[in-house]
């Protein structure tokens, strides 16, 4: 069902429009990821959709009265109102019904005529229609059940809404949305100031939702778990790709791949035209030249496609350190009665890339100083190998000077073979160049400003980098451009994140902190989100008998809680053997179509090209439709 639809969509600032004449809809059911470079305009759009802003032109309708709601961004709360008051408001309008019905239920008992008993018995029915619909008789399980979920305590709900945290208050305001359940919802940054096991509730929910989302996220793991369609705002315009958070990082590149060859061939085309042009303009081959004139002329060009690239990061050549950088054997530090690591043993070989992740304050930082010999351990061996130089950034940049320029805060102290050339190249291969590197580090974005404190890290020949949270100003494609420096970077890394897609890329061992532990994972993020919930599948089996300490268990939810449902169908019933034959031709098709793009001869006529470029376009989608048909088809088809 439509739910919300733009038309020619265009806002700016000054002479340049952050988005021009975009048009888009929203269905019910589509989880929209919406991605864009910082600075693109998606939170502006955003405002638009939900009416706090206004377009310079175009029209946003939400059809079929449908409801929307937007995450806010700041929290404004009445005093004196307790957590889960205020959080039950978000059924302020259920709740007024409520009160309706049980109104017209007294007047039910007593009303003696029957022409006035008819009227309210046929007014209570419809009410309670609707409450039973909505669930009305359920809402203070269904708010403690999403509280819960967010990371609250039950010792919490009756606490002043306004004792909270900031990020506690932003909580809260997600809880709402979620609990008003509008039919569109526009969540900015969702999963900000949540933990992994909070996020990992969140995704759960939020896939199991029919309404309508769109999602700006910097989170590409929540994503690639919540989301079924992604927007792509760049050069002003918005590209809707179908699956995935991944599935969008395939055709996008596929779909820049296929313009670019049709661009180039369209160039080589014309330019062998102009050269013939050139050539025989005169004499008897005159008239096929200006025949090739008209055809040039009538020729729609294209233009030349571009995508959003993060910066250039490459890491330079350093020296080869010993086999083993870092070996350890039960190590434990306690303080006092605390914990945070006992009998922690691992190798870290030159040449991987070690993550840790878990919570604030569980001893990942600790863990750190002690591997670099800053802290003693309370009990434990670490031995550091053969000429192992590490680098620490930490994540509040401390190693830049604010004041001084890039060059100088990257340029090492003391060190007289360096060149301003030198550091110029330096920063370069960081994404750092023109007059941006004679700006103060102070006026720098975050982004540019941990781009900066990498390449400090580097100057000095470090082969060991410790990177604590280097994702945390980063947009998507700078993180992408940071995990590829990484894997190609012949030293050894330490990194220290929330990031799971990050780590999932990068890393090639875990050191997990969870639930009071702390584990070794030989293997990336998926890695132990496999034997995580091999784990919770086999508590399940033996009847669930958990620790009521534990955060997997924390209380009543709508989503985590629930007993797993079968999937239910998206498309009609059809037989595997049937779909897979489809498949078989839909890529044929494309094939051909991608086989015929490759001939010089259909840029001879634009509209062929428009149309062959344009059912390319139609069979992809529908091929990405006819993959996720067969997908259902083979795991619900008994």
């Amino acid at each position: 069902m439509l739910l919300l639809s733009c038309s020619n969509l265009s806002r700016g600032y000054g002479a340049t429009p952050l988005f021009d004449e975009v048009e888009f809809e929203i269905h019910a059911g589509e989880r929209i990821g919406f991605v864009g470079p910082n600075g693109a305009g998606k939170t502006t759009l955003m405002r638009i959709l939900a009416g706090l802003d206004e377009a310079d032109s175009g029209k946003v309708q939400l059809h079929a009265g449908a409801r929307l709601g937007i995450l806010q961004q700041v929290a404004h709360f009445p005093h004196g109102r307790t957590l889960f008051d205020e959080a039950k408001s978000a059924f302020d309008e259920l709740l007024a019904t409520q009160r309706e019905f049980e109104q017209v239920a007294e007047e039910l008992a007593a009303a003696t005529d029957e022409g006035k008993r008819k009227q309210l018995s046929a007014t209570f029915d419809r009410l309670s229609e609707l409450l039973r619909h909505h669930d009305a008789f359920e809402l203070d399980h269904k708010v403690e059940g999403v509280l819960a979920g967010l990371g609250f305590a039950q010792k919490d709900f009756q606490r002043d809404v306004n004792t909270f945290s900031g990020g506690q208050q932003r909580r809260l305001l997600l809880a709402k949305l979620l609990l008003s359940a509008p039919d569109v919802m526009l969540l900015d940054e969702p999963s900000n100031h949540l933990d992994i096991d909070t996020t990992r509730w969140l995704e759960n929910y939020l896939a199991q939702q029919p309404e309508g989302m769109l999602i700006v996220s910097h989170d590409r793991y929540f994503l690639d778990r919540v989301t079924n369609k992604t927007f792509e705002l760049h050069a002003r315009k918005i590209t809707s790709f179908p699956g995935s958070f991944k599935q969008y990082v395939r055709l996008r590149d596929e779909k820049y791949e296929r313009e670019l060859k049709e661009y180039e061939a369209q160039q080589e085309f014309v330019e062998k035209q102009e050269e013939y042009i050139r050539r025989a303009h005169y004499g008897q081959l005159a008239k096929q030249a200006q025949s090739r004139v008209k055809v040039l002329d009538k020729l729609e060009r294209l233009e030349k496609p571009t995508k959003v690239s993060g910066p250039n990061i490459r890491f330079p050549e350093v020296a080869r350190s010993g086999d083993v950088v870092f070996h350890t054997e039960d190590l434990t530090k306690r303080y006092g009665d605390r914990t945070l690591f006992e009998k922690l043993s691992f190798d870290l070989p030159r040449g991987k890339r070690l993550g840790i992740m878990g919570p604030n304050g569980c001893g990942k930082t600790t863990l750190l100083k002690i591997l670099l010999g800053e802290e003693e351990p309370t009990s434990g061996l670490v031995q550091r190998g053969h000429l192992v130089f590490p680098g620490y950034l930490d994540q509040h940049l401390g190693i830049l000077d604010p004041e001084k320029s890039v060059v100088r805060a990257v340029w090492p102290d003391d060190d007289p073979t360096q060149t301003e050339q030198k550091m110029r190249d330096l920063l370069g291969s960081f994404g750092l160049q023109g007059e941006i590197i004679e700006q103060p580090i102070k006026s720098l974005s975050g982004g540019e400003r941990s781009r900066a404190a990498l390449a400090k890290l580097t100057v000095n020949g470090a082969n060991l980098l410790i990177l604590d949270e280097p994702t945390n100003h980063l947009d998507i494609w700078a993180c992408d451009s940071l995990e590829e420096a990484l894997k190609a970077f012949e030293g050894t890394c330490i990194v220290v994140s929330h990031d799971r897609y990050f780590l999932n890329r990068v890393a090639d061992l875990l050191i997990v902190f969870a639930n009071d532990t702390v584990e070794v994972v030989y293997g990336n993020y998926d890695t132990y989100e496999l034997l995580r919930q091999a784990r919770e599948d086999a508590d399940k089996a033996k009847g669930g008998n958990r620790k009521p300490a534990e955060r997997e268990d924390k209380g009543a939810s709508l989503a985590g809680d629930a007993k797993p449902t079968k999937r239910k169908r998206q498309f009609p019933y059809r037989k595997v053997p049937d779909l897979e034959a489809d498949i078989a031709a839909t890529e044929k098709k494309v094939t051909d179509l991608e086989a015929a793009l490759q001939t010089p001869d259909v840029y001879k006529d634009a509209t062929k090209l428009r149309d062959t470029m344009r059912e390319l376009e139609a069979s992809k989608d529908a091929l990405a439709r006819l993959y996720q048909h067969w997908e259902e088809a083979v795991e619900l088809n008994g």
